[in-house]
């Protein structure tokens, strides 16, 4: 029996660029046949962001200096990949970004039952296509609820804070393992990938690695 390819998918739910990225990799996994097993891990993008967050727009301006006419192509391209990826993207004038701390502890918890993936994919849905608030324990708890999971453990989770020592540790290992930015995918615990790099290239990543194996 092929043992499934190990691959660690370090990123941020607020990350448009993770979901499109793990899209593309889904399909290329799909087009290949490629047994796996996806392990998420977390990572910040805005770990001094206050709790009322910041809008979506005058963040990215403030932090790579991009015009909103460059935020708008951006937008409408992240918007497009996703259609070609069947993720809605729905943009907003009012769109915020957050932290996502808690976030990240609660999918430490979902872990533990077997449903890291699922909410996972959950939460980037709730933040790009419906607009929720992930910054809310109250929002993050419905979004566990909705997936199957029971909403007043995932309340409890994130009021006494029981895995933020254990979130705090993994993000601390991934920055030292040099992971700056996301998505940032390791294949095989050894070949790191970054950046969502297109159906075609994780294809033929794919391919490469299935000939070494072979």
């Amino acid at each position: 029996m092929t043992t499934p390819l190990r691959i660690d998918i370090v990123s941020d739910v607020m990350c448009p660029w993770c979901i499109i990225g793990y899209r593309q990799l889904a399909q290329a996994l799909e087009a290949t046949g490629t047994a796996h097993e996806i392990h998420w891990h977390p990572f910040e993008l805005n770990p001094e962001m206050p709790p009322e967050g910041q809008n979506t727009r005058e963040h990215i301006m403030e932090k790579y200096g991009s015009t909103p006419e460059q935020s708008d192509r951006s937008r409408q391209q992240m918007a497009s990949l996703g259609t070609e990826l069947g993720f809605d993207f729905r943009f907003t004038p009012d769109m915020r970004m957050h932290n996502t701390f808690n976030s990240h502890q609660l999918l430490h918890w979902a872990d533990t039952l077997g449903r890291r993936h699922d909410l996972k994919l959950a939460l980037f849905t709730a933040h790009f296509t419906d607009g929720r608030n992930l910054s809310d324990d109250a929002v993050l708890a419905d979004v566990a609820a909705e997936i199957g999971l029971d909403r007043d453990e995932a309340l409890a989770v994130l009021a006494d804070q029981r895995f933020a020592t254990e979130v705090r540790q993994v993000e601390s290992f991934w920055v030292e393992q040099g992971i700056r930015g996301v998505p940032a995918v390791v294949l095989d615990r050894k070949h790191l990938v970054t950046g969502a790099q297109g159906v075609e290239n994780y294809t033929s990543i794919l391919q490469h690695l299935a000939k070494e194996a072979g």
